[in-house]
């Protein structure tokens, strides 16, 4: 189920447009495609209901939000900016030896490392093994990103782990050894909570690239995995698929097994090179196929999961085996898998990942009756990853063939209308990214009605049943949105050229 202010946000960034664009009036019921920079950054402050104080809560995040460094993404400095400083935080933080002792599986990737990781968590939770989960991004609370036994860290837990990392570090740092940036400090403070909980197994996403990434502090990892690779943030990583793979290898360490998803020719050569040096063994860990769920399916949707899936099943069933429970690996790579693999694989959830989020409460304002809003959710944001996606997208949405039955629309609703809600940060090419959209949705008969280019930030800076809107709106700038709106209008009119954003 979606959170509901999750919910709620959805609902606010698409109703008000209908009095605004040059089109019909707001559909009676809507589906929408949005991209994980929306929805990631249209929540990032929450308003948390519970026990703790919410003004004690509102000052960790502002003490978060203080660590954002305000150097663009792309500033070459970002590439191992510093990174030995992580050694020192770690010393700091009295973590070495913590860490040291962490049964941890390692995950790099550009496409569903995230997935990856979820189901790998998941399966070895089914197993009967207590973890911890970090991810990143989050979509509504920085809590998602870490999991002790497949649930967000509570509030008091949080705020425990979060003031004796922040106390510790604030006393110890100065010119020299600054605070930690956002990052880094959480993942330090990942390390804090799963060591101090002391988890039977922790499974560790890589932020960004791999050799400079703040979890790359795990200097003998149990298992590592590569994801599916392809092309993004390209002005840290590198302009080509051999670069990018040699920057996510930097996670792999001598002697420590390693799986890959299939990847392209290019990748493939890097990923094998970089394996050779480190006398690393790397195997290629093939997508599973639907017979192997014995008729279940998996809890993330989405044809792409399989390859995901079959990554995750690769570093579980070697973490079994490196600690010593052969009892619970599979028998053979083709058969069915063990009962507790395909429980984990099914119950496996991650918000933003090809997820459907369902409003009932819309009214429709010509017909007064109640009707479905409904969003399609996606991450995508690599030109590979939107070809996926729309691909998802296409086949949940045509026909109604494959919705859920309470998905379905009524009889008393009117015609249904496909609504994009599109971000992409400047530093992005959205001739990547969107002409993978347009094309692989037209292949599929699948046509928009329109499309909306939203900013990162949102009028709405905390979430909550009893959030509203501000008195005074923030101004924002629309110009980046409005270049993607032009950009959007020639691919519509069939003309692919840069000369748009030559202009940028």
């Amino acid at each position: 189920m979606p959170h509901p202010p999750l919910l709620g946000q959805l609902r606010r960034l698409l109703l008000p447009c209908s009095s605004v664009v040059p089109i019909a009036a707001a559909p009676s019921t809507v589906r929408c495609l949005s991209p994980r920079a929306m929805a990631s950054t249209v929540a990032s402050q929450v308003h948390p209901g519970g026990s703790v104080a919410a003004a004690e809560y509102e000052d960790v995040l502002g003490r978060l939000s203080s660590l954002i460094t305000q150097k663009v993404r792309a500033h070459s400095g970002n590439r191992g900016n510093q990174w030995d400083l992580m050694a020192q935080y770690l010393q700091i933080l009295e973590l070495e030896e913590p860490i040291a002792q962490m049964k941890v599986i390692h995950v790099a990737g550009t496409k569903g490392k995230g997935s990856t990781c979820t189901f790998t968590e998941s399966i070895l939770r089914s197993c009967g093994f207590s973890t911890g989960l970090f991810t990143s991004p989050h979509l509504m609370d920085v809590r998602e990103r870490f999991r002790l036994n497949g649930v967000d860290i509570s509030e008091e837990k949080f705020l425990k782990y979060f003031w004796w990392c922040w106390n510790k570090l604030k006393e110890k740092t100065d010119d020299d050894i600054p605070m930690p940036t956002y990052f880094r400090f959480l993942a330090l403070l990942a390390f804090k909570i799963f060591t101090a909980e002391q988890v039977d197994v922790v499974v560790l996403e890589v932020g960004l690239g791999g050799k400079f990434d703040a979890t790359n502090v795990v200097e003998a990892p149990i298992v590592c995995g590569i994801s599916s690779l392809g092309y993004d943030h390209m002005e840290i990583l590198g302009n080509t698929l051999a670069e990018i793979a040699g920057e996510k290898a930097g996670i792999f360490k001598k002697g420590v097994l390693a799986y890959t998803a299939p990847q392209p020719e290019e990748a493939m050569i890097a990923l094998k090179q970089r394996a050779l040096e480190l006398g690393v063994s790397l195997q290629v860990a093939n997508p599973l196929e639907p017979h192997q769920l014995k008729d279940q399916h998996l809890g993330l949707h989405g044809d792409h999961q399989y390859v995901n899936a079959g990554l995750a099943v690769a570093l579980a069933s070697t973490w079994l085996e490196k600690q010593g429970h052969l009892d619970k690996i599979p028998l053979n790579q083709t058969g069915p898998l063990p009962d507790q693999f395909i429980s984990g694989l099914s119950n496996a959830w991650l918000q933003g990942r090809a997820q459907i989020v369902t409003d009932s409460q819309v009214n429709s304002e010509e017909e007064d009756k109640d009707c479905s809003l409904v969003f399609y959710l996606d991450g995508a944001h690599s030109p590979e990853s939107m070809e996926i996606c729309a691909r998802w997208f296409s086949h949940v949405t045509k026909e109604n063939r494959r919705m859920p039955s309470s998905m379905v629309q009524s009889q008393s609703c009117g015609n249904f209308q496909k609504i994009l809600l599109f971000n992409c940060m400047s530093v992005r090419d959205p001739l990547r990214l969107l002409p993978r959209l347009v094309d692989t949705s037209m292949q599929n008969r699948v046509h928009f009605d329109m499309a909306l280019f939203v900013p990162n930030q949102s009028q709405y800076n905390k979430l909550g049943s009893n959030s509203s809107a501000p008195a005074e709106p923030e101004q924002i700038d629309l110009s980046w949105q409005l270049s993607l709106q032009r950009v959007w209008e020639k691919l519509l009119r069939g003309d692919k050229g840069s000369s748009e954003l030559d202009s940028l």
